[in-house]
């Protein structure tokens, strides 16, 4: 199985993430910004990862430091239950439709650290969640992933369709790229012998 477990205290937050890549979908997301953990949740089954987050941060100021905590959390959750990333795929890729949004993500898992971020939310927020802490999230999460991380956005007008297309879309390409092809079970997927 490859887990992860990662505490990380600041004086904005107080995480505790644990991710089973090889999971089921099952999640339990305690983030103190609801709709985070809607994402999440979505997140977790869509890429059949087992997520446990809880999160005690400064949301009395607003969610910044909650939202990017969490996405430097999991993303070093990825890179350490990935390890040493033999075997793996490392690419996945998928257009996804929410409705009237469309939205195609691209991963690379590459060891270096990358989002390239182009959605157009209409509003600045979706309930009490600041629309702009999505990108924030996909920073954090893909530079402490270690991958490369695209998403476009194809159509969508809505835009909690938007940002919740994008973390399922998000999902299934990890998804992809995390699953160990039978092939290469013993071999860096790279020429240069590591990533």
């Amino acid at each position: 199985m490859r887990n992860a477990e990662i505490r990380r205290t600041t004086a904005e937050t107080d995480i505790s993430l644990q991710l089973n890549l090889d999971g089921t979908g099952i999640s339990v997301c305690r983030t103190g910004c609801g709709f985070l953990d809607h994402m999440l949740t979505l997140f977790a089954r869509h890429g059949r990862f087992d997520l446990n987050v809880s999160c005690t941060g400064d949301t009395y100021v607003d969610d910044h430091h909650t939202v990017e905590d969490i996405g430097i959390c999991l993303g070093k959750a990825f890179a350490q239950a990935l390890g040493d990333k033999k075997g793996i795929v490392r690419y996945g890729d998928i257009t996804l439709p929410m409705d009237e949004a469309l939205i195609l993500s691209a991963v690379d898992i590459s060891g270096r650290g990358g989002c390239h971020y182009a959605l157009e939310i209409p509003t600045q927020k979706v309930g009490d969640f600041d629309t702009e802490l999505d990108q924030e999230f996909w920073i954090a999460f893909a530079q402490n992933a270690g991958l490369t991380l695209h998403i476009r956005q194809l159509a969508g007008r809505n835009s909690h369709h938007i940002i919740e297309g994008a973390f399922k879309s998000v999902a299934r390409s990890l998804k992809a790229a995390v699953r160990i092809d039978p092939d290469f079970a013993g071999e860096i997927p790279s020429t240069k012998g590591m990533l």
